[in-house]
């Protein structure tokens, strides 16, 4: 009943009581409200505010909008202390009352100065002007405080002048319509303000202009914007309904391309500044701004969004509490850290608003009288001022123990660590620095030399100076990281490689300072790979990834790593190139957290190639589904189109450099496929190949297509079967047994399964076959010398393994159809086996002798191996598969060199 719900918060609020005892607020009015959340439709129902704009009664207009006020805080502050609603319906409420004050006061002082001037038009469009009102702050977020002041800035889109007979440029009509849309809302009259109305964030502050153009807007942000800018424009939100290209000319100023981890240090100066200011005025007390308080939660948000909110779109939020549940569901934060913020948030927030219920005062800060402490405890739910006392310190403290430990300088989580190996970063004697050197392990000539040839370098002397301090601080602490692994010397000369490299990106500095233990990790892989530091000097942004709990995480959800994608390729729009920047960066990461896993040991050769194609496969998938998209005049809904792996990424045994064998096949009777088709393929080509910002993704190779490259980009599925029928060569037969459909259309996919079943199954000449087979490995020896240290090429290696399985599936898949099955060759070998084609010791040996070849060739990837290391175990196994050769063939391949 709304009696009780007055009654219920009448004790707690001397604004509530006093207007209710003095007749300003009518029960009939205001008992109906209290029943149900205020929607946005539901402020023009006060009164008739399009007659009070078009009689252009000013006074009334002004008038009606501070009675409406009050019914508004009357409702918020009964319905919230009688706990009928909560602080979503609070803040919700209050915004969109400023909004609805807003956009009335607005098209109220258009109307006025558009009589007198004419209409505002455009110099270049000559469309007519409207003014753009941005709300910032906590408004921007629909987070509004009940008593709060309006953070403004108002932007008109172009330059020009009325068409009025009193002619005035842009500037100046839509300064006159924003100095009178303040005054309606700000003026103290004998009904008190609507709201108090700040103009202090836009450009130049007090000092600037009091509108501005969307160009010097622009301008501004370019050339002059701040970082503390950065951070208020996160909340920027244009509440006018008018036609505006401000969020787009916003979003790259706050939201860089790159992982901004330059934001933590300006973060913190932000924050030192306001705990200076708190101190200087005995702030403690303040729920807002003191140690632990709502401040403290947003930044927490704020900061994320800040850093990474470039590269992950959904992270572009105005709301901190929407923010922090994103921070969770992406696992940038623990569910339960998030949790304990958006408690203590909500209770913070709470505690805020009832001090400002009491009297309608602009106040954080906790009460001194005894009575007003007594009335705070018990709206807040508590029997006394002690136990709310003990509950909010509960949850001041916890918020400040998070932010210190996201936000705590760097220098204070190394501690002193580092400080010993400063002296060879400094000018000085040589002696003491190789003394120091030698004792950890360093070879201290070559060392010295390095750090002196780079402290002496162009690229160090033309860093910024701030980017140069950084630089400073971080010699000595990679020093530090190189000595604590197993080949100091190789790793320190990898990672000084790796800092000169990304030193002009003062990010990643900033990234490798604010986080040791990650720099810690970088070393400790460093030591292991030069593949994996040519990696990360090439996508220095995979530093990131070392953060994340996915980097050990061996157990991946291609299904949900699928959803993840799309939805981040969703967020793109139709921008392309991000389109194609987000699909680097996912593969990137994703190998890197591969390849971190493998150096841990984590993966067997098999299933490691296992995900490596499993990558391959979802980046095609979304290739195809996005090129298809963007691609003008389709004359089909969806692409009768499919994309067939051949190779390793057919055979799921895919390296981390290895190149994608692709076919593209159609099946479409349009009069245009051919060329529809050969354009999407060339396209899809390009997506995989194209180096944009963030890199490449794969080199791809389509010579396997009918006709090789003189062949179509993409061929239907009746060519591909007519020529696989009548003009391939058993070389491409060969390759067809490790082809398998991977993206597009499924039923193309289907109708390719099935010429090759027909093409693998038909049955041949043996002896023929076995000719073909042995004359093809011939023609390999001038081009790849069968060297023992080469186990790909070397005679009973990867390749004699290969032509024994195609030649099995070849020679024996009409009786076997088993043998179809394009589960890898190590498989194939123990299916062969099991029907009698081979011999099963050899079998079971030769394919032990494969993984050992897998397992060599990877090493030469990732582990520093040259090439393989001939020993006994490599010789034996070379025995072994030459064995199973002659069993199967019966000759040897004649080796014939010049």
């Amino acid at each position: 009943m709304p009696e009780n719900i007055i009654a219920a918060a009448r004790p707690f609020s001397l604004y509530l009581c006093r207007h209710l005892d003095n007749g300003n607020l009518k029960p009939e009015i205001l008992y109906p409200l209290l029943e149900r959340a205020f929607t946005p439709d539901d402020f023009a129902a006060f009164t008739d505010w399009q007659a009070l704009i078009d009689d252009e009664n000013e006074a009334e207009l002004a008038r009606q909008l501070r009675v409406l006020r009050r019914y508004v805080m009357a409702h918020i502050i009964s319905r919230d202390l009688a706990r009928v609603s909560h602080l979503a319906e609070v803040t919700a409420t209050i915004t969109r009352f400023a909004d609805f004050a807003i956009n009335t006061a607005l098209t109220f002082s258009y109307r006025y100065y558009m009589g007198l001037y004419g209409e505002p038009l455009g110099r270049y469009s000559g469309q007519v002007q409207h003014l753009s009102v941005v709300a910032m702050g906590k408004m921007g977020g629909y987070e509004l405080n009940v008593s709060s002041d309006i953070d403004l800035i108002f932007v008109f889109p172009e330059s020009g002048d009325t068409n009025g007979k009193r002619e005035k440029s842009n500037q100046e009509f839509f300064t006159k319509v924003g100095q009178k849309l303040i005054a309606l809302l700000n003026d103290s009259t004998g009904d008190g303000q609507v709201f108090r109305v700040d103009m202090r964030l836009r450009p130049d502050g007090d000092s600037g202009a009091l509108v501005l153009s969307e160009t010097a807007l622009e301008q501004y942000l370019i050339t002059q914007g701040r970082e503390w800018e950065r951070y208020a424009w996160i909340k920027g939100r244009v509440l006018t309904p008018y036609p505006n290209d401000i969020t787009a000319l916003v979003r790259p100023f706050v939201y860089r391309k790159y992982l901004d981890f330059n934001a933590y240090e300006a973060m913190r100066s932000l924050h030192r500044q306001i705990r200076q200011e708190v101190t200087r005025k005995g702030m403690a007390e303040n729920v807002k701004l003191g140690a632990g308080g709502i401040r403290e939660v947003e930044f927490i948000a704020q900061i994320f969004q800040l850093i990474r909110g470039g590269q992950v779109r959904s992270l572009q939020l105005k709301g901190t509490q929407e923010t922090l549940h994103e921070l969770a569901k992406l696992g940038m934060l623990e569910a339960e850290t998030v949790a304990t913020l958006l408690s203590a948030y909500r209770f913070l927030r709470d505690v805020e608003h009832r001090l400002q219920y009491w009297d309608d005062q602009q106040t954080q800060t906790l009460p001194q009288s005894a009575e007003q402490c007594q009335k705070l405890a018990e709206s807040m739910g508590f029997a006394d001022y002690d136990a709310f006392s003990g509950s909010l310190n509960v949850h001041r403290r916890a918020v400040n123990r998070i932010f210190n430990d996201i936000l705590a300088d760097p220098d204070d989580k190394s501690g002193n660590i580092a400080q010993e190996w400063e002296i060879l970063w400094h000018n000085g004697d040589d002696e003491p620095k190789a003394a120091l050197l030698q004792r950890h392990g360093f070879q201290a000539t070559p060392v010295l030399q390095a750090l002196h040839h780079l402290r002496h370098s162009n690229k160090y002397r033309q860093l910024s100076p701030a980017a140069q301090q950084r630089f400073d601080k971080l010699v000595p602490q990679i020093v530090c990281a190189a000595a604590s692994t197993d080949k100091p010397n190789m790793t320190l000369s990898r990672l000084l490689n790796f800092l000169e490299a990304v030193s002009r990106r003062s990010a990643y500095l900033a990234f490798l300072h604010e986080h040791p233990q990650a720099l810690a990790q970088v070393a400790q892989l460093m030591s292991q790979s030069s593949w994996v530091a040519t990696y990360l000097q090439r996508h220095p942004i995979l530093l990131d990834e070392l953060l994340s709990d996915q980097v050990t995480e061996i157990h991946i959800d291609w299904a949900a790593m699928r959803r993840e994608l799309a939805q981040q390729l969703d967020d793109c729009g139709n921008d392309v190139e991000a389109q194609m920047d987000v699909l680097r960066r996912f593969q990137h990461a994703k190998t890197f957290q591969l390849a971190v896993q493998d150096l841990a040991g984590l993966w067997t050769i098999e299933a490691l190639s296992d995900q490596l194609s499993a990558l391959a496969d979802v980046i095609l998938q979304q290739s195809v589904q996005r090129v298809w998209q963007a691609l003008p005049k389709k004359h089909c809904s969806e692409p009768r189109f499919a994309v067939i792996g051949y190779g390793k990424l057919g055979g799921k045994e895919l390296g981390y450099a290895s190149d994608l064998d692709l076919v593209y096949l159609y099946d479409d009777d349009h009069p245009d496929a051919a060329n529809f088709y050969s354009r999407l393929a060339q396209r899809i080509t390009s997506w995989l190949t194209a180096a944009t910002g963030a890199g490449a993704l794969y080199e791809v190779d389509l010579r396997l297509r009918p006709d090789g490259e003189a062949g179509f980009s993409a061929a239907s599925i009746q060519m591909f079967d007519l020529y696989q029928r009548e003009k391939a060569w058993t070389w491409e037969h060969q390759a067809l047994t490790r082809a398998r459909f991977v993206a597009g259309d499924e039923n193309v996919g289907k109708q390719f399964d099935a010429v090759r079943c027909g093409i693998l199954t038909h049955e041949r000449n043996i002896d023929e076959l076995k000719r073909e087979i042995i004359d093809m490995r011939e023609k390999m020896f001038p081009t790849h010398p069968p060297r023992d240290s080469d186990v790909k090429y070397a005679r009973g290696g990867v390749v004699d393994v290969e032509f024994i399985v195609q030649y099995l599936i070849l020679a024996h898949a009409h009786h076997y159809p088993q043998l179809l099955q394009n589960y890898g060759n190590i498989a194939l070998l123990s299916m062969a086996a099991d029907v009698g084609l081979i011999d099963e010791t050899l079998a079971e040996t030769a394919r032990t002798a494969y993984r050992h070849y897998r397992k060599q060739q990877h090493n030469t990837k990732l582990r520093d191996a040259l090439h393989a290391e001939v020993d006994d175990t490599l010789l034996f196994y070379y025995g072994v598969v030459k064995q199973l050769w002659l069993q199967v063939f019966g000759e040897e391949a004649k080796i014939s060199i010049g």
